[in-house]
């Protein structure tokens, strides 16, 4: 099984074609997810803890990414208020104590599991590509949202109590989702991406490494670990 959405270049890009392609991604990585149930204890703990081990110190870097990238004042402020947010609230501690609380801290072992496939992502991030960094923060934001449910239940299988983190993204990040739609159209209307430029890059990276921090590491880098069954698209 594989979350890579793989989805073709767009050719003639607008707001309302990228938004159906981001959709369809996002709709893609949920018809391959485990039913929690069937998870054995540490498969539950594993997936959050080689998710916080990407999104504590990782997500404010991508959306800093973002705000450099874009060249649009209305996408700046969208993106800026974002960021605000995230440093304002803490969300890193958010995370730290939804983490604590389901007993699934991440490791140096968990960190390495994620660290191929989050490299490509930073390595994508670090070339400030404006329209494709926003799209896949689009795209993202939109998998969050749904993405909260199936964490939460997650760690209260693990006995855990805490909430806010899995309660606040669920709402914020709906709002989220439709700002930076709004960014991907007003950085169009003054800066769009050349004719040569893969649109949905980023959103493939995002989906490979999604479906790391679900699967787990790959059998050829740790051996006896978790194997990684076989992609649906090179």
């Amino acid at each position: 099984m594989t979350l890579a959405f793989c989805g073709p270049q767009i050719s003639t890009p607008n707001a309302s074609t990228i938004r159906k392609q981001v959709d369809s991604a996002v709709g893609a990585i949920f018809t391959t997810f485990p039913n929690p149930e069937y998870l054995s204890a540490d498969q539950r703990r594993s997936i959050i803890m080689r998710y916080t081990a990407v999104l504590e110190g990782n997500f404010i870097y991508w959306m800093t990414g973002s705000y450099l990238a874009v060249k649009s004042d209305a996408a700046r402020e969208i993106i800026l208020e974002n960021l605000h947010e995230e440093v304002r609230d803490c969300h890193p501690e958010m995370l730290r104590r939804f983490a604590i609380a389901a007993h699934a801290v991440p490791t140096d072992l968990d960190a390495m599991a994620v660290y191929k496939e989050l490299r490509k992502v930073r390595l994508f991030i670090g070339r400030l590509t404006g329209i494709p960094i926003v799209v896949m923060m689009a795209f993202f934001e939109e998998f969050i949202q749904r993405f909260m449910a199936f964490l939460a239940e997650l760690a209260a299988s693990e006995g855990s109590l805490e909430r806010e983190y899995t309660d606040v993204h669920g709402v914020c990040d709906l709002v989220h989702t439709e700002g930076l739609f709004r960014a991907i159209e007003a950085e169009m209307a003054i800066n769009p991406a050349r004719s040569s430029i893969n649109l949905l890059e980023g959103v493939d990276l995002l989906s490979e490494l999604i479906h790391r921090i679900v699967d787990g590491p790959a059998l050829a880098q740790f051996g006896s670990m978790q194997a990684a069954s076989l992609p649906l698209c090179d």
